[in-house]
């Protein structure tokens, strides 16, 4: 948990503009009559182009906002909670680290008709959206561990953009396969082990593989480890 003491260069609530911005700029750029229009006019390459740039900016002074932004405490976590956000970051390393190597019809860039035809595979049956899951849990990690007003914003827009995400990304899939996705989409669940449990697919750990879960763990324990010196502030309870 970061704490006071160091010098103070903005406001509050240039983190709760920056904040809004970028959620919102998500949301509306991915809304379907919104982006279908952009696409019509500026091409699917070039909208992606201005999109991910926009992102980066804001997202680069959403994280400027937090760094010049005062200390206001909100309330401060126990340490029992921090253990939790520790545990809850092997999950995120994990599920990150397993998304990024396996393709998902819901990842950008990818042939998502033909991996959606395919049907899921490893962590995909566990839910179609491993790494908005992944981060979606980096950020309720980071919320369980922060009680000051900017750390709350920050983590909670953050969080609340990887979760509420794969709602865009359903309906941008849905539009575009129809019927593949569909099918697709029965197999899987948005919620973790949903659709496992309600029998419409089944775990096969070996197309997830001891080496994900390793390379996670390997992940975690580097962030964990470079956390200060990255983000000036020790991860683990004091």
């Amino acid at each position: 948990m970061r704490e006071g003491g160091a010098a103070v260069t903005g406001e509050l609530v240039h983190v709760v503009v920056a904040a809004v911005l970028f959620v919102g700029s998500h949301f509306l750029l991915s809304c379907a009559p919104v982006r279908s229009r952009l696409v019509a006019k500026l091409g699917e390459k070039p909208f992606q182009g201005a999109y991910s740039l926009i992102a980066l900016v804001l997202i680069v002074w959403l994280a400027m906002a937090y760094n010049a932004a005062p200390f206001v405490a909100v309330w401060w976590p126990p340490v029992g909670l921090q253990h939790v956000s520790l545990t809850v970051m092997v999950l995120a390393s994990i599920l990150v680290v397993g998304a990024i190597t396996t393709p998902s019809p819901t990842a950008a860039g990818t042939d998502a008709e033909s991996l959606a035809a395919r049907g899921p595979v490893g962590l995909g049956r566990i839910t179609r959206h491993p790494m908005m899951w992944g981060i979606g849990l980096w950020g309720i990690s980071h919320l369980l561990a922060n009680g000051d007003a900017a750390g709350m914003i920050l983590f909670g827009s953050l969080t609340l953009l990887a979760l509420a995400g794969p709602l865009a990304i359903d309906a941008k899939r849905r539009a575009a396969l129809g019927p593949v996705w569909e099918s697709y989409a029965r197999q899987t669940s948005y919620l973790p082990f949903a659709a496992i449990a309600a029998g419409r697919t089944r775990l096969v750990f070996a197309e997830i593989g001891w080496w994900r879960v390793g390379l996670g763990i390997i992940v975690y324990i580097a962030l964990l480890a470079l956390h200060p010196l990255l983000f000036g502030v020790a991860p683990w309870p004091m």
